[in-house]
């Protein structure tokens, strides 16, 4: 469900001083997408905010919701929009999100070094 290599990778890459502005930042840039989605998903952009969905969730680690952005993507591409399960990814994300906020914590913790 979580890439924790990535997170880890990601942390390393922005530091851990900045890695909570990363985070927070993408949640609201990716809410603000499924919020849209949620209320009024629009066949002429889907393949667009999937694919922005799709990026946001690599990049942080979010592997199941990033492979149904993908798929999503391939789909509305071809021209089955309508075949896209939007409820399905919104509430992988919402999983995602809540395993990722209640773990992150001590799963991005550094790791202790023998003295």
């Amino acid at each position: 469900m979580i890439d924790w290599a990535q997170v880890t990778a990601l942390r390393d890459q922005v530091g851990a001083d900045d890695m909570d502005e990363v985070i927070d930042l993408f949640i609201e840039e990716v809410e603000a997408v499924t919020n849209r989605l949620r209320t009024s998903a629009q066949a002429e952009t889907l393949e667009h905010d999937l694919h922005f969905l799709k990026s946001c969730a690599l990049n942080l680690g979010f592997a199941d919701f990033s492979q149904l952005c993908q798929r999503g993507e391939a789909m509305a591409r071809q021209g089955h929009a309508d075949q896209v399960d939007i409820t399905l990814m919104l509430h992988s994300y919402e999983v995602s999100k809540q395993r990722f906020l209640s773990e992150k914590d001590w799963r991005l913790r550094p790791a202790c070094k023998n003295p």
